[in-house]
């Protein structure tokens, strides 16, 4: 596991990068992140999802999500454009109205010997100051609950590959 910290954590916005083996097939992990409405079942601090649209475009989908993050007091809505890119296995999010100045993050899937490498990447900065402040605290451990989650749905969806 690889993950970057910021430089100077006190002035910098929360960046978060990691890349997990897993014993799963590179399309299986791609599918199980592309189910953005499955979110809410198995997601920490995801309350809702909802799909605005999706749209066929050939060589990728582009998906308008709405998400409910629910964390302590807060509980916020916000809405993220999803492109699926199926052959590169690639996973594109990009935010659009919500909470956040700006937020990007980012999937790719790639075979490997007994499963597949996950590449996952973040990088967002709250409007709100609080609330970036609090989630600045706990970012990291935060990131990893997340990445656990997909492997605990992972785990619960399909047997690791031989």
């Amino acid at each position: 596991m690889k993950q970057s910290y910021p430089e100077d954590a006190a002035n910098a916005m929360p960046s978060h990068s990691e890349t997990r083996n897993l014993p799963y097939t590179a399309d299986q992990m791609y599918d199980l992140v592309a189910d953005v409405a499955s979110y809410p079942e198995f997601l920490p601090w995801t309350a809702a999802a909802r799909i605005r649209s999706d749209e066929d475009r050939g060589d990728h989908r582009v998906m308008d999500a709405d998400l409910v993050i629910s964390f302590k007091v807060f509980r916020e809505r916000f809405t993220s454009r999803v492109v699926l890119w199926p052959e590169a296995r690639k996973i594109d999010t990009e935010y659009l109205d919500g909470p956040f100045k700006y937020m990007k993050s980012g999937w790719h899937f790639e075979d490997a010997p007994g499963g597949c490498k996950v590449h996952f990447h973040v990088d967002f900065e709250f409007k709100n100051a609080i609330l970036q402040g609090i989630i600045g605290v706990v970012f990291n451990e935060a990131m990893q609950r997340v990445v656990r989650a997909f492997e605990k749905r992972a785990a619960a969806l399909y047997a690791p590959q031989t």
